[in-house]
């Protein structure tokens, strides 16, 4: 890295860099009052919003009747980034920038409401919340309210695209925002708490992945106000020098603004801000204009101030201000602490709430004049509600890459290599317009996507060395880190800001994310209900190298139990999708990638099985979601004496070998075979969408007759999105927890998935096969201690086992 570093001193003065990467900013006193003004503004509609229920602008003496009777929420990192946003508007109007704002701590959800209610934008989402002061009651009342906001930034805040409720992406958002945005700042504000979480940790090595021609910037704004809700923070603990070299080493130049006298804070920041945006557009003009191909060391911001600054300093002997005490209510006002109302009268009293906003309750003139105009304003950026700038893929026809299926099972395949090449088909289309990126940890190679090499490279702005693959200052594909999180946090940002993707990752490790994915599948409930936020492009998961195909990783690997994480989620938000070859595969990713407003999983081997449907036969299938495979069944002309269902590739193998034994050895035994590609249909029309309706799912498993089901994850799960369901006699075989270091069909023998365990399963269901099914099941027997013996000796699968067809 050649780029110059610099901080700021307490001074605001450039340290160690030529007068190029820092500048000396002195605010004006008339500029420097109206900053500060603003400022009070912001902090006094926050802590009206935490305590206020009538009363706005304290114009009658404040009444215990006047507070809410519950106050609940947080004052500790509201003033900060109320410091900071004001800052932040400051430089929006300078430079005219693109920017919005991320706010990574916890529960500081005042601020940013009290912000947008400042600069307008929340009034023209919320016409009721009016400018003035029966609007700023409104307001008040609706914080931490029955039927009114959260107490953190959420989806109804204007601007935001981060949800405030669980730490530690905010920073994985922002670099997903920005990237192929090479206009757009994002300010993301980190608390010290959150910085001690394990993805916020790694986040910080986001910057070897930006492009500085082709991508936007990220400006993180790393908050010490030194306390957690009762512990001090790592961050703020630490020697100035062991986080500066902290910092400096994971390829930030630091700007330190510390102190806690409001006017010397307000000359360092706006020195700070300023030598940071000049540093940024130093950097991108080198790189855009001049061609320089060396990594900048990308300017942040390290705010020191107290907790809870500006609030009540002691309460009832206890000091509050810079404590841990500041972090949720400062002060508790209810029947049994009388006193305290004078106290928070005397406090928001001292922001001068009469200089701030007019007689008829509105933001004074000359203050609201420092707010941006129109999309600069923060609260009304586009790229913070992304639906607004979203623009269709282009798609390729998925049925130009169709495997060649002449009869069911007689050819193999690689599913996940199908995909892979219409994969790189649609980063082929759409390159020129950079909507679309392809995320994973490091395993888009090992789930056999590589064909999207041939079209697009793996970003990366970190030393290549020579025998390196793919790797280019700008591409598609950001695989390059070993982090679901980051892999996670960057997919959502990128989808937020109006663009496309998937994730691809071992279906296992996908578990890393689980909390990420309910976040965002909350994120999408809420949206859903507010009219003004508009429809973003689903999420989408491609989970390969699944639980059946894990021959030499073994039981670390095997865990499907994502499907039943996400399944607990709205049902009007998810969906899940196992189809079983090549050609569904391909149909359902087309589907997924068209969609919005989802989270979308996809199930896919990547090891070579039978093909089973011709695309067009596909086509019908998956648009079906579920169907009776009739070359597979001999029930057409009478009642089925089983049903034979199977969901998931591997399941579908199995069970259609187990049709094929069960016909050969009982000819007279109808058996109807059911795919579920859809894992919805299962459900209760009546509680997801995609459900089937009572009178379709009786007449594909009927009202009585015995259903052996093979699926592809735990069993308990097709239990209960099946608990509502007449038939009652329904019998699932899936994974159990069983797995070591062995063959492919060893793994379903140990889980009782394999053929002869399914065949064994029926058999046991009808008695009336009498001598004919008990000879039949001691050859199922005989063949599992065959099958035993030969991969104890061998090392593989029984020959007649790998060379299986439908029809042998």
């Amino acid at each position: 890295m050649n780029a110059p570093t610099a901080t700021l001193n307490a001074r605001g003065q450039s340290a160690d860099a030529p007068p190029t990467a820092s500048r000396q900013v002195t605010l004006d006193p008339n500029e420097l009052r109206k900053t500060h003004a603003y400022w009070r503004a912001a902090n006094y509609v926050s802590v009206g919003q935490l305590y206020l229920y009538d009363n706005p602008l304290l114009r009658e003496p404040l009444k215990l009747s006047h507070v809410k009777p519950l106050v609940v929420g947080h004052w500790g990192t509201v003033p900060g980034q109320n410091f900071i946003y004001v800052h932040l508007n400051r430089v929006i109007k300078k430079y005219d920038l693109n920017m919005f704002y991320i706010a990574g701590p916890g529960h500081g959800g005042a601020a940013l409401v009290g912000n947008t209610y400042l600069e307008g934008v929340w009034s023209e989402v919320y016409p009721d919340v009016s400018q003035d002061e029966a609007g700023l009651k409104k307001l008040f009342k609706q914080f931490s309210f029955p039927g009114g906001i959260s107490s953190h930034v959420a989806p109804t805040t204007p601007g935001s695209i981060h949800e405030g409720g669980e730490l530690g992406y905010s920073l994985s958002h922002a670099f997903g925002a920005v990237f192929d945005n090479p206009d757009l700042i994002v300010a993301c504000v980190i608390g010290d708490g959150e910085a001690e979480t394990g993805p916020l940790a790694t986040a910080w090595q986001s910057n070897k992945f930006l492009d500085p021609i082709t991508d936007g910037a990220v400006l993180p704004i790393l908050h010490l106000n030194g306390y957690k809700i009762s512990n001090p923070t790592v961050l703020a603990r630490i020697g100035r020098d062991e986080l500066e070299q902290f910092l400096r080493g994971c390829g930030w130049t630091p700007y330190f603004v510390e102190g806690d006298d409001p006017d010397t804070m307000h000359e360092l920041m706006a020195s700070a801000l300023e030598t940071a945006v000049e540093d940024i557009r130093r950097f991108q003009d080198r790189a855009r204009k001049a061609g320089a191909a060396d990594r900048p060391a990308w300017p942040m911001i390290v705010l020191r101030s107290p907790k809870g600054w500006t609030g009540p300093k002691f309460v009832d002997g206890l000091a509050i201000e810079g404590t841990f005490r500041a972090h949720q209510v400062p002060l508790i006002v209810d029947a049994e602490h009388p006193e305290h109302v004078a106290q928070l009268e005397s406090w928001m009293k001292s922001y001068k709430a009469e200089e701030l906003f007019d007689q008829g309750g509105r933001l004074i003139a000359e203050l609201a004049d420092l707010a941006p105009t129109g999309e600069r304003r923060m609260g009304a950026n586009p790229h913070a509600n992304g639906g607004m700038l979203l623009r269709d893929l282009r798609m390729p026809d998925f049925h130009a890459h169709a495997v060649d299926v002449p009869a069911p099972g007689a050819v193999m395949g690689q599913d996940t290599l199908v995909l892979g090449k219409f994969l790189r088909d649609v980063a082929a289309l759409n390159e020129d317009h950079r909507n679309f990126r392809i995320f994973g940890p490091d395993e888009t190679l090992s789930n056999l996507l590589g064909a999207v090499f041939e079209a697009t490279s793996r970003q990366w702005d970190a030393r290549t060395e020579e025998n390196d693959e793919f790797l280019a200052a700008s591409g598609g594909v950001l695989d390059s880190m070993l982090s679901e999180h980051q892999c996670e946090g960057w997919l959502e940002g990128y989808l937020l800001t109006g663009r496309h993707g998937l994730f691809n990752s071992y279906e296992a490790f996908i578990r890393i994310v689980d909390s990420m994915f309910s976040q965002h599948a909350k994120w999408l409930k809420v949206t859903a209900e507010l009219p003004w936020r508009r429809k973003i492009s689903s999420l989408n998961y491609l989970l390969a190298s699944h639980v059946w195909q894990q021959d030499h990783n073994g039981f670390t690997h095997q865990d499907p139990g994502f499907l039943d994480h996400v399944i607990n989620k709205k049902a009007d938000v998810v969906r899940v999708y196992l189809p079983p070859d090549a050609n569904c595969l391909l149909s359902v990713f087309d589907h997924c990638l068209r969609s919005r407003d989802y989270v979308n999983v996809v199930v896919a081997g990547k090891h070579a099985l039978p093909q089973w449907l011709t695309m067009d036969a596909a086509v019908v299938h998956c648009t079906e979601g579920i169907g009776i495979w009739q070359w597979a069944s001999n029930d057409q002309d009478s009642e089925p004496d089983i049903v034979m269902a199977c969901c998931g590739d591997t399941p579908t193998l199995e069970v259609l070998a187990a049709v094929s034994i069960l016909r050969t050895h009982l000819p007279e035994l109808k058996i109807r075979v059911v795919n579920v590609v859809d894992l919805m249909k299962l459900q209760s029309a009546s509680e997801h969408p995609h459900g089937l309706s009572e009178e379709d799912y009786d007449s594909l498993f009927t009202k009585d007759k015995h259903i052996v089901f093979g699926f592809h994850g735990y069993p308990s799960l097709v239990h209960r999105l099946t608990y509502r369901r007449t038939n009652r006699n329904l019998h699932v075989r899936g994974y159990k927890e069983e797995g070591t270091i062995t063959t492919a069909f060893d793994m379903r023998v140990q889980n009782d998935l394999d053929r002869f365990h399914l065949v064994q399963d029926v058999v046991d269901r009808l008695p009336h096969l009498g001598s004919k099914g008990d000879y039949l099941k001691q050859i199922m027997r005989d063949k599992l201690i065959e099958h035993k013996h030969y991969i104890d000796a061998h090392g593989q699968d029984l020959p007649e086992i790998c060379a299986w067809k439908w029809g042998d």
